[in-house]
């Protein structure tokens, strides 16, 4: 698949045979479905790991699937864990601690198109 080329993703995405992309020191994510309007994405956090504080335009919503963060949200901390989830609006800026190695699943709205660039690596 040439996700250059492509506007929207395959309707099966199978994780086994999805290519991992370096997010950063101890943060990799593999991109599990977009089209123009939303993306899902998996990003999986080495204990210790961090989210650098950013903002960008898009909408987020993430859920916790297991691990423990802190995280950062305009200027106000929370500790989440499994079962959690936290949203974050356009230009709003945040970040992430990974206290405990887990995975985080996160929806953007519009697609995040910079991911689709990026370059694959374990």
């Amino acid at each position: 698949m040439n996700k250059n080329k492509q506007t929207r993703s395959n309707s099966f995405l199978i994780g086994d045979e999805l290519p991992w992309e370096s997010g950063g020191e101890g943060i990799r994510r593999q991109v599990m479905g977009y089209d123009g309007q939303l993306m899902l994405v998996k990003v999986a956090f080495a204990t210790g790991a961090v989210g650098t504080e950013h903002t960008h335009y898009h909408s987020q919503s993430t859920y916790v699937a297991c691990g423990l963060f802190e995280l950062n949200i305009d200027g106000e901390k929370k500790t989440l864990r499994q079962g959690d989830g936290y949203y974050i609006a356009p230009d709003i800026r945040h970040s992430c601690l990974c206290l405990e190695a887990g995975i985080l699943i996160d929806c953007f709205s519009p697609v995040r198109a910079d991911f689709l660039n990026a370059k694959s690596g374990d």
